[in-house]
């Protein structure tokens, strides 16, 4: 029985480029999820191991990076027609690319001044969360919400902290904050209006992630939970869990290339992962509210 080879492709699989373009205080940002794979005069890397037709996945990776410097993100699709056409304009062995691209919105949060606008919110994320205990004489009440994803792309520092053979982290000065705001708040007495208290929270959380030029993701979770309890006296807890979602300065100087904070790499793990609780301090005892 013989055998042969069939139709086939390669690439590099789930780039997460963000690049953010700034024009004075006010920043722009596409996120994207970006594959690449192409196809071509492949035979003989398959059959015998010879790699001279092949483009490696590596160098596709870069030239995402690359391109997002170069010629910027102006929609997905026309960042996806640069790369297809870079790829099999560029080498005669490459016949066909398939970029797929799949692109995270973010809607602006603005508070204060006009000429800062550099604080983001993932659109269409979040869900909203209750729990509720009553034993026929008390009423507990837990409100949340999950998958709040928010970014600064300025307004953030991380330095001064310990350092031991193991240390690896370099001090930032300027760097891209990101967190998925996990939160529950709890409340001391009814609110008038649930849905307007819900609102109000909300608006607080991304109030003070807006607002606090931050050192430590730490020091942003105070702020919101202290902004929370301000805006809506009835509430007399809040916890929070914030995964750090790390965004990397892509390197980009092999290339030529001079990245100022514009493109990044979004990783999604390891994360770090800051969790902590702000409370009034006549807080009523829980009871079985957190259960």
């Amino acid at each position: 029985m013989s055998i042969k080879l069939g139709p086939n492709r390669y690439g590099k699989a789930e780039n997460r480029v963000v690049r953010v373009t700034k024009t004075g205080g006010v920043h722009e940002i596409r996120d994207l999820n970006v594959g690449v794979a192409l196809s071509g005069d492949m035979d003989e890397v398959h059959l015998t191991g010879d790699n001279a037709t092949v483009l490696p996945t590596d160098t596709q990776k870069n030239t995402v990076f690359a391109f997002a410097k170069e010629h910027g993100i102006t929609s997905p699709e026309a960042f996806g027609l640069l790369l297809a056409r870079h790829f099999v304009d560029s080498q005669p062995p490459i016949h066909h690319a398939r970029v797929s691209l799949e692109e995270y919105a973010w809607e602006r949060v603005v508070v204060g001044p006009g000429d800062k606008q550099y604080s983001f919110v993932r659109s269409g994320q979040e869900t909203r969360t209750s729990r509720v205990h009553y034993d026929g004489e008390n009423a507990w009440v837990v409100s949340g919400l999950t998958g709040l994803v928010v970014l600064n792309s300025t307004g953030s520092e991380f330095h001064g902290y310990i350092k031991d053979k193991y240390t690896t982290l370099q001090e930032a000065y300027d760097r891209v904050l990101a967190t998925e705001v996990n939160a529950e708040w709890r409340f001391a007495s009814e609110p008038g209006d649930w849905d307007k208290a819900y609102r109000e929270v909300r608006g607080a959380l991304l109030e003070a992630f807006a607002d606090t030029y931050s050192y430590s993701l730490q020091q942003t979770l105070y702020a919101m939970g202290g902004r929370v309890i301000g805006a809506v006296p009835e509430v007399c807890e809040v916890r929070l869990s914030l995964p750090n979602k790390h965004h990397f300065v892509v390197d980009l100087s092999g290339f030529g290339l001079q990245n100022d904070n514009e493109v990044f790499f979004a990783a999604d793990r390891p994360y770090g992962l800051i969790e902590g609780t702000v409370l009034t301090e006549d807080a009523p005892a829980p009871g079985p509210a957190w259960e």
